[in-house]
């Protein structure tokens, strides 16, 4: 059976064909364990599974955990994002899914968190004191299924219509883990596909597609059923054969989710969130951020 993950680290792990055109380092920073991999050729891409580019996942103790917007990880993991932003120009940040459906809800209540500056401009901002600020556009598009519009469709007519140099797009992801829910946050320079983690493929959003830079952020906040039940019997010693009946048979329209996903995904939408705010006014503290927002 095809094993369902969004994480590049994942399918790297998966990945029977020797490394050959990918680039992994590995260091631990700021309390996180942190795995940056470079694909760089169309072979390795097509047996991952992702696009070329670079994917950067972060693993910390579980955000269910204490958490604060004035937790260490916030700055760490929004210098990683601003490493892969453009220095310049309007930046949108969009938060993909579905608010209505928890274990979805990652990106548009990130979104909610992030600092929106496009309109404050001029003698406003002079008297304001925020005359500094980059100049940040903020978008919940929904899903098809809300709107009758696919995501690409409305970024691609915001990007025509608002200059925008980047896009930062906010998506709840897939693990092939239980141990990774929650704890692990991944940021690619090669963009998203919408719906990829839970087997709903919508328009892929990347720099092809849209024209600007499209920089990824997520969270898994799901396991695939049959994926999980797989890596289960595994470790029961039950044989692949059987392991690939079981679980096609039994749960190949499934997802599994933490009990405490409510909690997950409101710390992870903040970690997110204050991130990139600190990715795109760094000239701001996060204390200063989270009292603006």
């Amino acid at each position: 059976m095809t094993v369902r993950t969004d994480l590049a680290l994942e399918a790297q792990e998966l990945d029977r064909g020797n490394g050959s055109g990918v680039a992994v380092s590995r260091r631990r920073e700021f309390g996180m364990n942190i795995t940056t991999l470079h694909v760089a050729t169309q072979d390795a891409a097509k047996r991952l599974g992702k696009e070329p580019g670079t994917y950067i996942t972060c693993e910390f103790r579980a955000l269910t955990d204490e958490f604060t917007a004035a937790d260490k990880r916030v700055a760490a993991v929004g210098e990683l994002i601003g490493k892969l932003v453009p220095k310049e120009g309007c930046v949108l940040v969009a938060g993909i899914g579905n608010n209505s459906i928890t274990a979805d809800a990652l990106g548009p209540m990130a979104a909610a968190k992030v600092l929106a500056t496009r309109h404050i401009a001029g003698e406003t901002a002079r008297a304001l004191g925020l005359d500094h600020l980059r100049s940040v556009c903020v978008l919940s598009p929904g899903v098809l299924g809300q709107t009758g519009l696919e995501v690409r469709e409305l970024l691609g007519g915001i990007i025509k219509n608002a200059g925008i140099r980047c896009v930062i797009a906010v998506d709840a992801l897939a693990s092939r883990r239980l141990g990774r829910l929650g704890c692990t946050v991944q940021i690619s320079d090669a963009g998203i596909a919408p719906g990829a983690g839970v087997g709903n493929h919508r328009g892929i959003l990347n720099e092809r597609t849209l024209g600007v830079p499209v920089i990824s952020v997520g969270v898994p906040t799901v396991v695939d059923a049959a994926t999980l039940a797989c890596d289960l019997l595994e470790g029961s010693g039950c044989e692949s054969g059987k392991r690939d009946r079981f679980a096609a048979r039994e749960y190949a329209d499934m997802v599994v989710t933490p009990r405490e996903i409510d909690l997950l995904t409101e710390r992870a939408s903040l970690l997110i969130g204050m991130a990139i705010n600190v990715a795109l006014q760094p000239q701001l503290s996060p204390e200063e951020l989270f009292a603006l927002v």
